[in-house]
């Protein structure tokens, strides 16, 4: 996350300046700058082009930095990093198993552009290359483009888009064999700057860990976190998750495992392949309590410690090897503004980050927590 505060090159701090103006008017005409005074109406209104004046610089100032940069500014001066323009937004993919009728002497063309959707025709889909039926086949798997960028293509379970729009020879059905996924929205200012910092890794193309990371998360800005480490010598594994702290679906994975087997990206002795994290499951299980003359009332309190133990749940998921922690979920609880919460689970369990060994092989699988049951209690009012 980006800083919010701005740097102050030029001091806005009004006493300092109106103890100037008026030390330098009364050295100047010798009189004292007396309260209520034309003189002291006008030192004022000079007071305030001044610091106006001086907050706009500032702006223009924190413009410069990447760390402080807003919209365009901050699209300018991506041209100092590998990555050099913000990501457009980039459209769903999923594979469509389309069927004929029956098994052809001659293969049967799926042409380019052939459009499918869901049964309530809410997005559209397409092919994007001619492809074919094999002679003695009754299907084909063909990678299929939502037709509508972003995130809103991503989550469709297998099965859900199954109907036909543009009908080719011999047609009998189709239907998605993945679930769709790699759909992104155009990153905000605090996801693009991380983006362009995570790019700088990509200027080698010698292997670093930093460059695989970057190439892999540029596939979808819905990815949250990457491990790449090599289990054995000469092979380099990407392990994903996502922001909603799920495991990367097939067709990410994929995408990642092509964008980072391009020569330019990977060395030529690396073979680039893709797995799942182990899941280590965590429960949740705590009483909290109050007092009669807190800050918060008991809807209030209870509204907030769900809502803590919900932002506990998406942080404790949301990078590989975090290890399970219950002293972050007591900080984020006793935030809140109850008294204190009895925690009985989770409990401190380490889990394995994944990074590369010192010898680069026989790296381990990383390991991500999922939450189980969550049990959540009030235990009332207790006296101090």
């Amino acid at each position: 996350m980006r800083s919010t505060a701005d740097h102050q090159f030029i001091s806005t701090d009004v006493d300092e300046l109106d103890a100037l103006l008026c030390a330098g008017y009364e050295q100047l005409f010798g009189t004292p700058v007396r309260p209520g005074s034309p003189e002291r109406l006008f030192i004022s209104w000079i007071e305030d082009a001044i610091i106006y004046e001086r907050a706009l610089n500032n702006h223009a100032d924190n413009q410069n930095l990447p760390s402080r940069a807003e919209g365009e500014n901050l699209d300018a001066l991506a041209e100092l990093f590998y990555l050099q323009q913000r990501p457009k937004p980039t459209a769903a993919t999923c594979t469509m198993r389309f069927n004929i009728s029956e098994a052809r002497q001659s293969a049967i063309l799926i042409p380019s552009g052939t459009r499918v959707t869901d049964a309530n025709a809410s997005l559209y889909w397409a092919t994007t290359a001619d492809e074919y039926v094999p002679i003695g086949s009754t299907y084909t798997d063909v990678t299929v483009v939502c037709q509508t960028s972003g995130t809103v293509g991503n989550d469709f379970a297998v099965g859900d888009i199954n109907t036909i729009v543009d009908v080719y020879d011999y047609y009998s059905g189709c239907s998605n064999v993945t679930a769709s996924a790699n759909g992104s929205d155009a990153p905000d200012d605090d996801e693009f700057y991380q983006l362009l910092l995570d790019s700088q890794a990509a200027w080698s193309s010698a292997g670093p860990v930093g460059s695989y990371k970057y190439f892999a998360k540029s596939v979808s800005t819905k990815i949250a976190d990457v491990v790449a480490n090599s289990p054995s010598p000469g092979t380099v594994c990407l392990y994903a998750v996502m922001d909603d702290g799920s495991i990367a679906p097939d067709e990410t994975k994929k995408a990642m495992v092509e964008v980072c087997s391009a020569d330019e990206v990977r060395p030529l002795t690396d073979h680039v392949i893709s797995g799942d994290p182990d899941v280590v499951n965590y429960n949740i299980d705590l009483t909290y309590y109050l007092t009669r003359d807190g800050d918060i009332s008991a809807a209030d309190a209870q509204t907030r410690v769900n809502e803590a133990v919900q932002q506990y749940i998406s942080w404790q998921s949301g990078k590989m090897g975090r290890d399970i922690t219950p002293d972050k979920l007591r900080y984020l609880l006793l935030e809140v503004g109850i008294k204190r919460v009895d925690l009985q689970q989770p409990v401190f369990t380490p889990l394995e980050d994944g990074k590369p060994s010192v010898d680069l092989t026989s790296d381990k699988v990383p390991q991500v927590a999922k939450a189980g049951t969550v049990t959540v209690k009030s235990g009332g009012y207790e006296d101090e």
